[in-house]
């Protein structure tokens, strides 16, 4: 190489080194996360419970991260396809998983090779908070409360039905939990989805449904659905005059938590930014407030949110205890 290239190769090199140094852009320098939108996955279709939660989200993590972020919905196999998606994307945090327990702590159990494993596959960022499903009646059903459908179930084994929106979703396996706990024998009608489900159940083909709080609200307040008891321990904030299954059968509790999820992976650096984005967003009142108005119950408190530890554990926990459930029902997805 000649004497003039090696000085025209060398002043590059200096003045690429300057820019590193002074922390200004250049092609040798590294952008700062995130430098392009990051893709929040919800593996259910628009306008569910997660899908409602995702867009709030996802739009106050952007915020706080100062850049973009957009959600894209996966739906499919109870939600396998979209996580399955999250689980092969690049390693990168620019692909996130925002979840429900139903995908990501039952169809491990439910379905035979789901495509994911829930806890080697995925670092969990922010546990969002719980949703309880209700247990509503078509209007016409004669049972008003819970204590006088328990003594009906008791009176008619096998002869009440509830809809679900399919054999192993969360709304199917909270009927079972109950038959199995209150001694009771109501009888599952399986439906390819939760809209036809509830479609029956709100024309009077069918007296039952467990159905998610956001997504049933507007139809308790306008008087077209009767709310029997919430599946939360305790009573819902929205609903306070309706109260919890376990008041009249203990122990009983079972709710839809949302999260989000990073792939396996993720350099540390970059989980550690999202880690912080979710505690600013967790602590930010405006999402707090719309979370809430939707019948979300919120994670932690805005000045201590759970952990990633902590969720991880539940998320462990859970797996387990609906596991259980799943293997006595005998249900079970190929």
């Amino acid at each position: 190489m000649r004497r003039h290239d090696l000085a025209a190769l060398s002043r590059r090199t200096l003045c690429a080194g300057a820019l590193l140094a002074a922390g200004l852009p250049s092609a040798f320098a590294q952008a700062a996360y995130p430098s392009r939108p990051i893709v929040m996955v919800v593996p259910q279709a628009a306008g569910g419970t997660n899908d409602i939660v995702g867009r709030v989200v996802s739009q106050k993590l952007a915020e706080k991260l100062g850049g973009n972020a957009v959600v894209e919905n996966k739906p499919g196999a109870g939600g396998n396809i979209g996580t399955q998606a999250v689980a092969k994307a690049p390693k990168d945090g620019y692909t996130l998983l925002m979840t429900i327990s139903s995908s990501q702590a039952i169809n491990p159990a439910l379905y035979k090779a789901p495509g994911f494993d829930p806890v080697a596959d995925f670092q969990p960022i922010a546990l969002i908070g719980a949703v309880p499903n209700v247990l509503l009646a078509h209007p016409s059903f004669p049972a008003k409360t819970m204590p006088e459908l328990l003594a009906m179930a008791k009176a008619k084994p096998g002869q009440l039905q509830y809809a679900s929106a399919g054999n192993g979703t969360l709304n199917h396996l909270l009927g079972e939990m109950l038959n199995q706990m209150a001694g009771i024998e109501l009888q599952h009608v399986p439906y390819k989805g939760v809209a036809p489900a509830l479609n029956d159940v709100l024309g009077g083909q069918l007296p039952l449904l467990f159905g998610s709080l956001p997504s049933t609200l507007s139809h308790i307040k306008a008087g077209r659905l009767r709310a029997l008891a919430v599946s939360s321990a305790e009573r819902s904030p929205v609903l306070p005059d309706v109260p919890s299954i376990a008041e009249f059968v203990p122990g009983y509790s079972g709710t839809l938590w949302i999260g989000l999820f990073a792939p396996a992976g993720v350099p540390k650096d970059v989980i550690e930014r999202l880690n912080g984005g979710m505690r600013l967003a967790m602590a930010d009142k405006e999402m707090r407030e719309k979370l809430e108005a939707q019948g979300v119950e919120l994670a932690g408190t805005a000045d201590k949110p759970v952990t990633p530890e902590a969720f991880a554990a539940l998320l462990k926990q859970d797996i387990a205890k609906w596991a259980r459930i799943v293997k006595t029902s005998g249900a079970t997805i190929n």
